[in-house]
Protein backbone atom coordinates (compact mmCIF):
# COMPACT_ATOMS: atom_id res chain seq x y z
CA UNK A 1 0.00 0.00 0.00
CA UNK A 2 1.03 3.63 -0.45
CA UNK A 3 2.77 5.42 2.37
CA UNK A 4 0.80 7.89 4.45
CA UNK A 5 1.41 10.11 7.46
CA UNK A 6 1.27 7.11 9.82
CA UNK A 7 3.51 4.94 7.65
CA UNK A 8 7.25 5.60 8.07
CA UNK A 9 8.00 3.81 4.79
CA UNK A 10 9.34 5.45 1.66
CA UNK A 11 6.78 7.66 -0.05
CA UNK A 12 6.83 7.38 -3.87
CA UNK A 13 7.88 10.35 -5.98
CA UNK A 14 5.16 11.39 -8.46
CA UNK A 15 5.99 13.62 -11.42
CA UNK A 16 3.47 16.30 -12.42
CA UNK A 17 4.08 18.12 -15.73
CA UNK A 18 3.39 21.87 -15.60
CA UNK A 19 2.32 24.68 -17.92
CA UNK A 20 4.59 27.47 -19.12
CA UNK A 21 2.45 30.57 -18.67
CA UNK A 22 2.70 34.29 -18.07
CA UNK A 23 1.95 34.60 -14.37
CA UNK A 24 1.39 37.50 -11.95
CA UNK A 25 2.18 37.34 -8.25
CA UNK A 26 3.24 40.06 -5.84
CA UNK A 27 5.08 42.73 -7.82
CA UNK A 28 6.03 40.30 -10.58
CA UNK A 29 4.61 39.60 -14.04
CA UNK A 30 6.84 36.86 -15.43
CA UNK A 31 6.94 33.63 -17.38
CA UNK A 32 6.55 30.74 -14.93
CA UNK A 33 6.10 26.99 -14.77
CA UNK A 34 2.72 26.54 -13.05
CA UNK A 35 0.13 23.90 -12.20
CA UNK A 36 -3.17 24.00 -10.35
CA UNK A 37 -2.50 23.39 -6.66
CA UNK A 38 -5.25 20.75 -6.60
CA UNK A 39 -2.93 18.26 -8.34
CA UNK A 40 -0.23 18.82 -5.73
CA UNK A 41 -2.61 18.54 -2.80
CA UNK A 42 -4.31 15.37 -4.07
CA UNK A 43 -0.95 13.69 -4.73
CA UNK A 44 0.31 14.51 -1.25
CA UNK A 45 -2.93 13.46 0.45
CA UNK A 46 -2.87 10.15 -1.44
CA UNK A 47 0.58 9.38 -0.02
CA UNK A 48 2.90 10.55 -2.80
CA UNK A 49 5.62 13.19 -2.99
CA UNK A 50 4.59 15.63 -5.76
CA UNK A 51 7.39 16.94 -7.98
CA UNK A 52 6.64 19.59 -10.61
CA UNK A 53 8.14 19.01 -14.06
CA UNK A 54 8.48 22.09 -16.31
CA UNK A 55 8.30 21.82 -20.11
CA UNK A 56 11.99 22.00 -21.02
CA UNK A 57 12.21 20.19 -24.32
CA UNK A 58 12.92 16.52 -24.90
CA UNK A 59 13.26 14.89 -21.46
CA UNK A 60 16.25 12.78 -20.55
CA UNK A 61 15.98 9.22 -19.23
CA UNK A 62 17.61 10.16 -15.91
CA UNK A 63 14.54 12.28 -15.10
CA UNK A 64 12.26 9.25 -15.23
CA UNK A 65 14.89 7.29 -13.28
CA UNK A 66 14.12 9.59 -10.33
CA UNK A 67 10.34 9.06 -10.45
CA UNK A 68 8.14 6.28 -9.12
CA UNK A 69 4.98 7.41 -10.95
CA UNK A 70 3.74 9.98 -13.44
CA UNK A 71 0.52 11.98 -13.72
CA UNK A 72 -0.06 13.39 -17.20
CA UNK A 73 -1.94 16.55 -16.27
CA UNK A 74 -4.71 18.43 -18.06
CA UNK A 75 -4.37 21.52 -20.22
CA UNK A 76 -4.46 22.83 -23.75
CA UNK A 77 -5.37 21.02 -26.97
CA UNK A 78 -2.79 18.76 -28.60
CA UNK A 79 -1.42 19.72 -31.99
CA UNK A 80 -3.64 17.81 -34.48
CA UNK A 81 -0.59 17.25 -36.68
CA UNK A 82 0.45 14.63 -34.16
CA UNK A 83 -2.44 12.43 -35.29
CA UNK A 84 -2.44 13.51 -38.94
CA UNK A 85 -5.46 15.81 -38.88
CA UNK A 86 -5.99 19.41 -39.97
CA UNK A 87 -6.98 21.75 -37.14
CA UNK A 88 -10.67 22.23 -36.39
CA UNK A 89 -11.75 25.90 -36.03
CA UNK A 90 -12.38 25.24 -32.32
CA UNK A 91 -8.91 23.76 -31.73
CA UNK A 92 -6.62 26.33 -30.19
CA UNK A 93 -4.22 27.33 -27.47
CA UNK A 94 -1.65 24.82 -28.67
CA UNK A 95 1.42 24.33 -26.48
CA UNK A 96 4.17 22.73 -28.59
CA UNK A 97 6.59 22.92 -25.65
CA UNK A 98 4.28 20.80 -23.51
CA UNK A 99 3.65 18.40 -26.39
CA UNK A 100 7.37 17.82 -26.90
CA UNK A 101 8.12 17.30 -23.22
CA UNK A 102 5.09 15.17 -22.36
CA UNK A 103 5.13 12.88 -25.38
CA UNK A 104 8.77 12.27 -24.50
CA UNK A 105 7.97 11.72 -20.82
CA UNK A 106 5.27 9.22 -21.67
CA UNK A 107 7.56 7.28 -24.01
CA UNK A 108 10.27 7.09 -21.33
CA UNK A 109 7.73 6.12 -18.67
CA UNK A 110 6.38 3.28 -20.79
CA UNK A 111 9.88 2.04 -21.57
CA UNK A 112 10.72 2.03 -17.85
CA UNK A 113 7.45 0.40 -16.76
CA UNK A 114 6.53 3.49 -14.71
CA UNK A 115 2.91 3.63 -13.44
CA UNK A 116 0.94 6.38 -15.22
CA UNK A 117 -2.33 8.15 -14.43
CA UNK A 118 -3.48 10.36 -17.33
CA UNK A 119 -5.93 13.22 -16.72
CA UNK A 120 -8.03 14.89 -19.45
CA UNK A 121 -5.41 16.17 -21.93
CA UNK A 122 -3.20 13.43 -20.51
CA UNK A 123 -5.63 10.72 -21.68
CA UNK A 124 -5.77 12.33 -25.11
CA UNK A 125 -1.97 12.39 -25.24
CA UNK A 126 -1.76 8.70 -24.31
CA UNK A 127 -4.28 7.80 -26.99
CA UNK A 128 -2.43 9.77 -29.68
CA UNK A 129 1.00 8.51 -28.57
CA UNK A 130 -0.23 4.91 -28.93
CA UNK A 131 -1.71 5.48 -32.39
CA UNK A 132 -5.23 6.82 -31.83
CA UNK A 133 -7.00 10.02 -32.90
CA UNK A 134 -9.14 12.69 -31.24
CA UNK A 135 -12.55 14.25 -31.69
CA UNK A 136 -11.48 17.86 -31.98
CA UNK A 137 -14.81 19.33 -30.87
CA UNK A 138 -17.13 17.10 -28.87
CA UNK A 139 -20.28 19.25 -29.39
CA UNK A 140 -20.08 18.46 -33.12
CA UNK A 141 -20.44 14.75 -32.29
CA UNK A 142 -23.00 14.85 -29.46
CA UNK A 143 -24.96 18.04 -30.12
CA UNK A 144 -24.53 19.61 -26.67
CA UNK A 145 -21.93 21.28 -24.45
CA UNK A 146 -22.42 19.26 -21.25
CA UNK A 147 -18.75 18.25 -21.17
CA UNK A 148 -17.64 21.89 -20.95
CA UNK A 149 -20.49 24.34 -20.48
CA UNK A 150 -18.54 27.43 -19.37
CA UNK A 151 -14.86 28.46 -19.50
CA UNK A 152 -13.20 27.88 -16.15
CA UNK A 153 -16.18 26.00 -14.66
CA UNK A 154 -16.26 22.23 -14.19
CA UNK A 155 -19.40 20.29 -15.13
CA UNK A 156 -20.26 17.30 -12.94
CA UNK A 157 -21.33 14.28 -15.03
CA UNK A 158 -21.85 10.59 -14.38
CA UNK A 159 -19.52 8.05 -16.00
CA UNK A 160 -20.46 4.38 -16.27
CA UNK A 161 -17.53 1.99 -15.93
CA UNK A 162 -16.95 -1.38 -17.57
CA UNK A 163 -17.29 -4.32 -15.14
CA UNK A 164 -14.01 -6.09 -14.45
CA UNK A 165 -11.88 -3.13 -15.51
CA UNK A 166 -9.16 -1.51 -13.42
CA UNK A 167 -11.31 1.60 -13.30
CA UNK A 168 -14.35 -0.29 -11.99
CA UNK A 169 -12.18 -2.00 -9.37
CA UNK A 170 -11.10 1.45 -8.15
CA UNK A 171 -14.28 3.57 -8.34
CA UNK A 172 -17.12 1.06 -8.72
CA UNK A 173 -19.83 0.90 -11.37
CA UNK A 174 -20.23 4.66 -11.70
CA UNK A 175 -17.96 7.65 -11.20
CA UNK A 176 -18.81 11.27 -10.48
CA UNK A 177 -16.73 13.17 -13.01
CA UNK A 178 -15.68 16.83 -12.89
CA UNK A 179 -15.41 17.56 -16.61
CA UNK A 180 -14.01 20.44 -18.63
CA UNK A 181 -13.14 19.20 -22.11
CA UNK A 182 -14.23 19.99 -25.65
CA UNK A 183 -12.07 17.22 -27.13
CA UNK A 184 -12.05 13.48 -26.49
CA UNK A 185 -10.88 10.16 -27.91
CA UNK A 186 -11.93 9.58 -31.50
CA UNK A 187 -10.32 6.36 -32.72
CA UNK A 188 -9.14 4.36 -29.73
CA UNK A 189 -5.47 3.43 -29.89
CA UNK A 190 -4.41 -0.20 -30.25
CA UNK A 191 -3.58 -1.61 -26.84
CA UNK A 192 -6.08 0.58 -25.00
CA UNK A 193 -9.49 -0.56 -23.78
CA UNK A 194 -12.32 1.93 -23.23
CA UNK A 195 -13.51 1.40 -19.66
CA UNK A 196 -15.70 4.44 -18.93
CA UNK A 197 -18.40 6.21 -20.94
CA UNK A 198 -20.72 9.16 -20.48
CA UNK A 199 -24.41 8.79 -21.27
CA UNK A 200 -23.86 10.20 -24.78
CA UNK A 201 -21.25 7.55 -25.61
CA UNK A 202 -18.09 9.65 -25.27
CA UNK A 203 -15.12 7.61 -24.02
CA UNK A 204 -14.37 8.99 -20.57
CA UNK A 205 -11.72 6.48 -19.52
CA UNK A 206 -9.29 4.03 -21.09
CA UNK A 207 -6.64 1.70 -19.77
CA UNK A 208 -4.30 -1.14 -20.55
CA UNK A 209 -5.40 -4.55 -19.32
CA UNK A 210 -1.89 -5.95 -18.97
CA UNK A 211 1.53 -4.67 -18.01
CA UNK A 212 2.44 -1.61 -15.93
CA UNK A 213 -0.41 0.49 -14.52
CA UNK A 214 -1.75 2.84 -17.21
CA UNK A 215 -5.15 4.40 -16.65
CA UNK A 216 -6.53 7.57 -18.20
CA UNK A 217 -9.67 9.51 -17.38
CA UNK A 218 -11.17 12.34 -19.38
CA UNK A 219 -12.30 14.10 -16.21
CA UNK A 220 -10.40 15.85 -13.41
CA UNK A 221 -10.12 13.74 -10.23
CA UNK A 222 -8.01 16.48 -8.64
CA UNK A 223 -11.12 18.67 -8.51
CA UNK A 224 -12.83 16.36 -6.03
CA UNK A 225 -10.72 16.57 -2.85
CA UNK A 226 -12.97 14.07 -1.02
CA UNK A 227 -12.18 11.22 -3.44
CA UNK A 228 -8.58 9.99 -3.37
CA UNK A 229 -9.22 6.64 -5.03
CA UNK A 230 -7.70 7.21 -8.48
CA UNK A 231 -4.64 9.03 -7.17
CA UNK A 232 -4.22 6.52 -4.38
CA UNK A 233 -4.29 3.70 -6.93
CA UNK A 234 -1.44 5.38 -8.80
CA UNK A 235 0.49 5.98 -5.58
CA UNK A 236 0.04 2.34 -4.53
CA UNK A 237 1.45 1.12 -7.84
CA UNK A 238 4.23 3.72 -7.67
CA UNK A 239 5.18 2.56 -4.17
CA UNK A 240 5.43 -1.03 -5.41
CA UNK A 241 7.43 0.10 -8.44
CA UNK A 242 9.87 1.97 -6.21
CA UNK A 243 10.21 -0.98 -3.84
CA UNK A 244 10.96 -3.42 -6.66
CA UNK A 245 13.66 -1.28 -8.21
CA UNK A 246 15.35 -0.35 -4.91
CA UNK A 247 18.05 -2.79 -3.80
Amino acid sequence: MASNDSDPGRRPVIGLPTYSERTRFGHWDVDAAVLARTYVDLTERAGGIPVLLPPTGTPRPELVDRLDGLVLTGGADLDPARYGAPPHPATGGLRPDRDETEFGLFALARAAGLPVLAVCRGLQLVNVALGGTLLQHVPDAVGHTDHSRSPGVFTVNAVTTVPGSRLADIVGSEATAHCHHHQAIGTLAPGLTATGHSADGIIEAAETRDGPFLLGVQWHPEENPTDLRLMRALVDHAAQYGKERTP
